[in-house]
Protein backbone atom coordinates (compact mmCIF):
# COMPACT_ATOMS: atom_id res chain seq x y z
CA UNK A 1 0.00 0.00 0.00
CA UNK A 2 1.21 3.75 -1.12
CA UNK A 3 2.27 5.92 1.92
CA UNK A 4 -1.19 8.08 2.82
CA UNK A 5 -1.03 11.51 2.56
CA UNK A 6 -1.26 13.49 5.99
CA UNK A 7 -5.00 14.66 4.43
CA UNK A 8 -6.12 11.28 3.49
CA UNK A 9 -4.76 9.66 7.14
CA UNK A 10 -6.47 12.15 8.76
CA UNK A 11 -9.89 11.54 6.71
CA UNK A 12 -9.60 7.67 7.45
CA UNK A 13 -8.09 8.61 11.31
CA UNK A 14 -11.86 9.71 11.64
CA UNK A 15 -13.53 6.97 9.94
CA UNK A 16 -11.60 4.74 12.76
CA UNK A 17 -12.67 6.97 15.80
CA UNK A 18 -16.04 6.38 14.58
CA UNK A 19 -15.71 3.40 14.97
CA UNK A 20 -15.33 3.44 18.89
CA UNK A 21 -18.86 5.16 19.34
CA UNK A 22 -19.89 1.44 18.69
CA UNK A 23 -17.84 0.35 21.94
CA UNK A 24 -14.70 -0.87 22.59
CA UNK A 25 -13.95 -4.57 21.37
CA UNK A 26 -15.16 -7.04 23.79
CA UNK A 27 -13.31 -8.65 26.31
CA UNK A 28 -12.53 -12.60 25.89
CA UNK A 29 -15.03 -14.18 28.89
CA UNK A 30 -12.46 -17.21 28.70
CA UNK A 31 -10.07 -19.01 26.13
CA UNK A 32 -10.00 -22.58 24.92
CA UNK A 33 -6.75 -24.35 23.15
CA UNK A 34 -5.99 -20.41 22.74
CA UNK A 35 -9.26 -19.53 21.16
CA UNK A 36 -11.07 -16.24 22.76
CA UNK A 37 -14.76 -16.54 23.95
CA UNK A 38 -17.17 -13.70 23.96
CA UNK A 39 -20.89 -13.51 25.59
CA UNK A 40 -23.46 -13.57 23.40
CA UNK A 41 -25.43 -10.45 24.49
CA UNK A 42 -27.87 -10.71 26.98
CA UNK A 43 -28.14 -14.70 26.44
CA UNK A 44 -25.01 -15.32 29.06
CA UNK A 45 -24.10 -17.62 26.18
CA UNK A 46 -20.41 -18.08 25.77
CA UNK A 47 -19.43 -18.46 22.29
CA UNK A 48 -16.07 -18.77 20.43
CA UNK A 49 -15.12 -15.75 18.87
CA UNK A 50 -14.37 -17.36 14.97
CA UNK A 51 -17.69 -19.52 13.88
CA UNK A 52 -17.94 -22.63 11.63
CA UNK A 53 -20.12 -21.23 8.62
CA UNK A 54 -22.45 -24.18 7.55
CA UNK A 55 -22.82 -23.09 3.88
CA UNK A 56 -19.25 -24.17 2.63
CA UNK A 57 -19.35 -27.82 4.68
CA UNK A 58 -21.98 -28.70 2.25
CA UNK A 59 -19.91 -27.61 -1.26
CA UNK A 60 -20.01 -30.75 -3.39
CA UNK A 61 -15.95 -30.36 -3.77
CA UNK A 62 -16.10 -31.45 0.28
CA UNK A 63 -16.63 -35.25 0.75
CA UNK A 64 -18.85 -36.05 3.56
CA UNK A 65 -16.10 -37.57 5.31
CA UNK A 66 -13.77 -34.34 4.72
CA UNK A 67 -16.83 -32.48 6.29
CA UNK A 68 -16.97 -34.45 9.59
CA UNK A 69 -13.48 -34.13 9.87
CA UNK A 70 -13.35 -30.27 9.18
CA UNK A 71 -16.30 -29.66 12.08
CA UNK A 72 -14.32 -32.49 14.82
CA UNK A 73 -10.97 -30.37 14.36
CA UNK A 74 -12.57 -27.18 14.81
CA UNK A 75 -14.50 -28.72 18.16
CA UNK A 76 -10.68 -29.88 19.19
CA UNK A 77 -9.31 -26.69 17.92
CA UNK A 78 -11.14 -24.30 20.77
CA UNK A 79 -14.31 -23.62 18.16
CA UNK A 80 -18.15 -24.10 19.16
CA UNK A 81 -20.07 -21.75 17.11
CA UNK A 82 -21.38 -23.44 14.37
CA UNK A 83 -23.60 -21.77 12.11
CA UNK A 84 -26.21 -23.32 9.54
CA UNK A 85 -29.26 -23.09 7.48
CA UNK A 86 -31.85 -25.65 6.33
CA UNK A 87 -31.55 -23.97 2.39
CA UNK A 88 -27.79 -25.09 2.70
CA UNK A 89 -27.09 -27.32 -0.15
CA UNK A 90 -31.11 -28.78 0.17
CA UNK A 91 -30.37 -29.79 3.68
CA UNK A 92 -26.54 -31.47 3.43
CA UNK A 93 -25.64 -29.17 5.36
CA UNK A 94 -27.64 -30.09 7.76
CA UNK A 95 -27.37 -33.64 7.74
CA UNK A 96 -23.37 -33.32 7.86
CA UNK A 97 -23.16 -31.48 10.95
CA UNK A 98 -25.80 -34.07 12.29
CA UNK A 99 -22.60 -36.22 11.54
CA UNK A 100 -20.16 -34.69 12.81
CA UNK A 101 -21.97 -33.82 16.31
CA UNK A 102 -22.55 -37.26 16.97
CA UNK A 103 -20.40 -39.44 19.56
CA UNK A 104 -20.48 -35.99 22.36
CA UNK A 105 -19.13 -33.48 19.98
CA UNK A 106 -23.40 -32.02 20.31
CA UNK A 107 -22.23 -31.26 23.60
CA UNK A 108 -19.78 -29.15 23.30
CA UNK A 109 -20.99 -26.82 20.23
CA UNK A 110 -23.56 -24.00 20.55
CA UNK A 111 -25.73 -24.76 17.60
CA UNK A 112 -27.47 -22.34 15.23
CA UNK A 113 -29.74 -22.82 12.22
CA UNK A 114 -32.29 -20.92 10.48
CA UNK A 115 -35.38 -21.26 8.83
CA UNK A 116 -36.55 -19.34 5.11
CA UNK A 117 -39.44 -19.18 3.22
CA UNK A 118 -40.10 -16.83 0.79
CA UNK A 119 -43.88 -16.46 1.74
CA UNK A 120 -42.36 -16.02 5.64
CA UNK A 121 -45.29 -18.41 6.56
CA UNK A 122 -45.61 -19.47 10.29
CA UNK A 123 -46.19 -23.11 8.90
CA UNK A 124 -43.59 -23.21 6.98
CA UNK A 125 -41.32 -22.24 9.52
CA UNK A 126 -42.65 -25.03 11.78
CA UNK A 127 -41.87 -27.56 9.43
CA UNK A 128 -38.47 -26.41 8.85
CA UNK A 129 -38.03 -26.61 12.41
CA UNK A 130 -38.65 -30.64 12.47
CA UNK A 131 -36.87 -31.79 9.86
CA UNK A 132 -33.36 -29.26 10.90
CA UNK A 133 -34.07 -31.09 14.01
CA UNK A 134 -34.27 -34.15 12.28
CA UNK A 135 -31.39 -33.60 10.36
CA UNK A 136 -28.99 -31.88 13.12
CA UNK A 137 -29.63 -35.03 14.84
CA UNK A 138 -30.64 -32.66 18.35
CA UNK A 139 -33.52 -32.45 20.52
CA UNK A 140 -32.76 -28.35 20.69
CA UNK A 141 -31.67 -26.05 18.81
CA UNK A 142 -29.22 -23.44 20.64
CA UNK A 143 -30.34 -20.42 18.46
CA UNK A 144 -33.02 -20.39 15.27
CA UNK A 145 -32.74 -17.33 13.10
CA UNK A 146 -35.09 -16.51 10.67
CA UNK A 147 -33.05 -16.44 7.60
CA UNK A 148 -32.21 -13.65 4.69
CA UNK A 149 -34.44 -10.62 5.58
CA UNK A 150 -33.67 -9.11 2.04
CA UNK A 151 -36.94 -7.73 0.02
CA UNK A 152 -38.48 -4.80 1.36
CA UNK A 153 -41.87 -6.40 2.20
CA UNK A 154 -39.97 -9.10 4.42
CA UNK A 155 -40.09 -7.04 7.84
CA UNK A 156 -43.64 -6.57 7.85
CA UNK A 157 -44.23 -10.34 6.92
CA UNK A 158 -42.71 -11.62 9.56
CA UNK A 159 -44.25 -9.91 12.07
CA UNK A 160 -48.14 -9.94 10.29
CA UNK A 161 -47.38 -14.02 9.73
CA UNK A 162 -46.91 -14.52 13.21
CA UNK A 163 -43.27 -15.43 13.06
CA UNK A 164 -42.45 -13.95 17.01
CA UNK A 165 -44.99 -16.31 18.28
CA UNK A 166 -43.82 -18.98 16.49
CA UNK A 167 -40.42 -18.14 18.19
CA UNK A 168 -41.35 -17.69 21.48
CA UNK A 169 -44.19 -21.03 21.13
CA UNK A 170 -40.11 -22.96 19.98
CA UNK A 171 -38.52 -21.60 23.07
CA UNK A 172 -41.30 -22.80 25.20
CA UNK A 173 -41.41 -26.13 23.90
CA UNK A 174 -38.08 -26.47 24.62
CA UNK A 175 -36.90 -26.83 20.84
CA UNK A 176 -34.78 -24.11 21.07
CA UNK A 177 -33.18 -21.61 23.30
CA UNK A 178 -32.50 -18.67 21.45
CA UNK A 179 -33.62 -16.44 18.13
CA UNK A 180 -32.74 -14.11 15.94
CA UNK A 181 -32.45 -13.22 11.98
CA UNK A 182 -30.01 -12.00 9.19
CA UNK A 183 -29.88 -10.10 6.30
CA UNK A 184 -27.23 -8.93 3.85
CA UNK A 185 -28.97 -7.21 1.27
CA UNK A 186 -29.81 -3.51 3.04
CA UNK A 187 -29.12 -2.46 6.32
CA UNK A 188 -32.55 -0.54 6.37
CA UNK A 189 -34.32 -4.30 6.07
CA UNK A 190 -32.95 -5.28 9.43
CA UNK A 191 -33.52 -2.16 11.20
CA UNK A 192 -37.37 -2.25 10.63
CA UNK A 193 -37.04 -5.60 11.90
CA UNK A 194 -35.66 -4.01 15.16
CA UNK A 195 -37.85 -0.86 15.11
CA UNK A 196 -40.78 -3.37 14.35
CA UNK A 197 -40.19 -3.95 18.58
CA UNK A 198 -39.78 -7.60 18.70
CA UNK A 199 -37.27 -8.56 21.38
CA UNK A 200 -34.51 -10.66 19.47
CA UNK A 201 -32.03 -11.73 20.99
CA UNK A 202 -29.34 -12.14 17.83
CA UNK A 203 -28.62 -10.51 14.83
CA UNK A 204 -26.34 -11.56 11.68
CA UNK A 205 -25.00 -9.39 9.57
CA UNK A 206 -22.35 -8.08 7.05
CA UNK A 207 -19.04 -6.85 8.81
CA UNK A 208 -15.70 -6.04 6.94
CA UNK A 209 -13.83 -3.54 5.87
CA UNK A 210 -15.78 -1.94 2.85
CA UNK A 211 -18.96 -2.20 4.78
CA UNK A 212 -17.41 0.76 6.43
CA UNK A 213 -16.99 2.30 3.19
CA UNK A 214 -20.55 1.13 1.33
CA UNK A 215 -23.87 0.66 1.90
CA UNK A 216 -23.02 0.32 5.57
CA UNK A 217 -24.60 -2.23 7.91
CA UNK A 218 -22.03 -1.60 10.62
CA UNK A 219 -22.17 2.11 10.54
CA UNK A 220 -26.34 2.37 11.02
CA UNK A 221 -28.16 -0.86 12.32
CA UNK A 222 -25.44 -2.39 14.45
CA UNK A 223 -25.84 0.22 16.28
CA UNK A 224 -29.33 -0.16 17.09
CA UNK A 225 -28.70 -3.89 17.70
CA UNK A 226 -26.22 -2.83 20.41
CA UNK A 227 -28.53 -0.06 21.98
CA UNK A 228 -31.34 -3.04 22.44
CA UNK A 229 -28.95 -5.12 23.81
CA UNK A 230 -29.01 -7.71 20.67
CA UNK A 231 -26.12 -9.50 20.07
CA UNK A 232 -23.83 -9.42 16.66
CA UNK A 233 -23.12 -12.43 14.56
CA UNK A 234 -20.54 -11.02 12.39
CA UNK A 235 -20.61 -12.64 8.13
CA UNK A 236 -19.22 -12.07 4.95
CA UNK A 237 -16.08 -10.98 6.83
CA UNK A 238 -14.29 -11.73 3.35
CA UNK A 239 -17.01 -10.69 1.31
CA UNK A 240 -18.81 -14.02 0.58
CA UNK A 241 -18.14 -17.23 -1.53
CA UNK A 242 -15.46 -17.58 -2.47
CA UNK A 243 -13.45 -14.68 -0.33
CA UNK A 244 -13.73 -12.08 -2.67
CA UNK A 245 -11.31 -9.41 -1.19
CA UNK A 246 -8.76 -11.63 -0.50
CA UNK A 247 -9.33 -14.55 -2.98
CA UNK A 248 -10.50 -12.16 -6.03
CA UNK A 249 -9.29 -8.50 -4.99
CA UNK A 250 -6.62 -9.64 -3.67
CA UNK A 251 -6.05 -6.08 -1.65
CA UNK A 252 -6.63 -7.27 1.93
CA UNK A 253 -5.44 -10.56 4.12
CA UNK A 254 -7.29 -13.06 5.73
CA UNK A 255 -6.05 -11.74 8.88
CA UNK A 256 -6.91 -7.71 8.22
CA UNK A 257 -10.76 -9.21 7.78
CA UNK A 258 -11.12 -11.03 10.15
CA UNK A 259 -8.97 -9.17 12.99
CA UNK A 260 -11.03 -6.18 11.43
CA UNK A 261 -14.51 -7.68 12.27
CA UNK A 262 -12.77 -9.05 15.90
CA UNK A 263 -12.22 -6.01 17.18
CA UNK A 264 -15.95 -4.49 16.81
CA UNK A 265 -18.44 -5.53 19.35
CA UNK A 266 -19.46 -8.51 17.80
CA UNK A 267 -19.91 -11.70 19.53
CA UNK A 268 -18.41 -14.38 16.70
CA UNK A 269 -17.22 -14.58 13.40
CA UNK A 270 -18.61 -16.88 10.91
CA UNK A 271 -16.58 -18.04 8.57
CA UNK A 272 -16.31 -20.21 5.63
CA UNK A 273 -13.80 -23.08 6.06
CA UNK A 274 -14.31 -26.17 3.23
CA UNK A 275 -10.73 -27.17 4.16
CA UNK A 276 -8.82 -28.41 7.01
CA UNK A 277 -6.09 -25.90 5.74
CA UNK A 278 -8.31 -22.89 5.99
CA UNK A 279 -9.78 -24.21 9.01
CA UNK A 280 -6.27 -23.63 10.53
CA UNK A 281 -5.37 -20.51 9.03
CA UNK A 282 -8.53 -19.17 10.69
CA UNK A 283 -7.35 -20.77 14.09
CA UNK A 284 -4.39 -19.14 13.91
CA UNK A 285 -5.54 -15.65 13.19
CA UNK A 286 -8.30 -16.04 16.09
CA UNK A 287 -5.29 -17.34 18.43
CA UNK A 288 -3.66 -14.56 17.27
CA UNK A 289 -6.05 -11.64 17.98
CA UNK A 290 -5.84 -8.46 19.85
CA UNK A 291 -7.51 -5.13 19.83
CA UNK A 292 -6.38 -3.05 16.93
CA UNK A 293 -4.79 0.24 17.62
CA UNK A 294 -6.57 3.30 15.46
CA UNK A 295 -3.63 3.26 13.40
CA UNK A 296 -3.90 -0.49 12.24
CA UNK A 297 -7.62 0.04 11.73
CA UNK A 298 -7.02 3.01 9.26
CA UNK A 299 -4.66 0.89 7.35
CA UNK A 300 -7.03 -1.30 6.51
CA UNK A 301 -9.32 0.94 5.91
CA UNK A 302 -7.46 2.91 3.43
CA UNK A 303 -6.39 -0.71 1.65
CA UNK A 304 -10.24 -1.08 0.50
CA UNK A 305 -11.58 2.32 0.11
CA UNK A 306 -11.12 2.91 -3.42
CA UNK A 307 -12.49 -0.84 -4.38
CA UNK A 308 -15.08 -0.43 -1.62
CA UNK A 309 -17.10 2.50 -3.74
CA UNK A 310 -17.98 0.30 -6.46
CA UNK A 311 -19.77 -2.12 -4.40
CA UNK A 312 -18.26 -4.79 -7.08
CA UNK A 313 -16.90 -7.08 -3.65
CA UNK A 314 -19.89 -7.05 -2.28
CA UNK A 315 -22.78 -8.00 -4.41
CA UNK A 316 -24.95 -8.98 -1.93
CA UNK A 317 -25.55 -5.87 -1.15
CA UNK A 318 -28.52 -5.19 -3.92
CA UNK A 319 -32.00 -4.31 -2.93
CA UNK A 320 -34.63 -6.86 -3.92
CA UNK A 321 -37.95 -6.39 -5.59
Amino acid sequence: MKQLGRRDFLRLSALASALAGLGSTPSSAESRNGIPYRTLGETGEKVSIIGVGGYHIGFPHVSDADAVRIMRTAVDGGVNFFDNAYVYSDGRSERLMGEALKDGYRDKVFLMTKFYTDARDAAGAKQQLEESLRRLNTGVIDLWQVHQVHRAEHPRLVYENDLPEVLMKAKEEGKIRHYGFTGHSRPEYLQEMIDRGFAWETVQMPVNPLDHHFTSFQNSVMQSALQKKIAVIAMKSLGGSPGQFVNNGKFLTVKDCLHYAMNLPVATVVSGMDTLERLQENLGVARDFKPLAKEEVVEILAKCEQQAMTGRFEPYKQARV
